[in-house]
């Protein structure tokens, strides 16, 4: 059996994973890692089909949930925002009038959807454009690692 060499070690990279895989398979654009606003900082984003965004947080344990202070700040940055966990997470412990997807480093599947709650225009448009700089100076990193510059 060969081992993936793109299975990350870290459990929130492998449910980031598993949460990007899900999305491309409903036709999103995925970007994960990203910085919405100074001082903050998601797993993973998207944008479907039809120009929502969404905002994934994804939790490996009890203690990396209760210790995220910052995640009612991502509210106001997406138009669906949902918890990832894996199957042994407490579920009781997540907001619920959010949304859950069940995750692992291959897949995922959302359990309860997010309500939806539009992001304003200007930021929006702010949101959209910068998403679109991010994702394209990764593509170029890739192509091209020397002429890609920093981030």
């Amino acid at each position: 059996m060969t081992s993936d060499p793109f299975l990350p070690d870290q459990p929130g990279f492998r449910l980031a994973r598993g949460v990007a895989r899900m999305l491309r398979s409903f036709d999103h654009a995925v970007l994960c890692e990203f910085v919405p606003a100074r001082g903050l900082r998601v797993d993973v984003i998207s944008i479907s089909p039809a120009g929502e965004i969404w905002i994934v947080e994804c939790k490996s344990c009890r203690t990396d949930f209760i210790s995220d202070r910052k995640w009612q700040s991502y509210l106001e940055w997406s138009d669906r925002f949902f918890w990832a966990v894996d199957g042994d997470f407490p579920d009781e412990l997540l907001p619920p009038d959010t949304g859950l997807i069940r995750a692992d480093a291959y897949g995922a599947e959302i359990l309860r959807e997010s309500p939806l709650t539009k992001v304003a225009g200007a930021r929006r448009s702010r949101l959209m454009r910068d998403i679109a700089r991010v994702a394209s100076i990764r593509l170029q990193a890739l192509t091209d690692p020397l002429g890609a510059g920093p981030l």
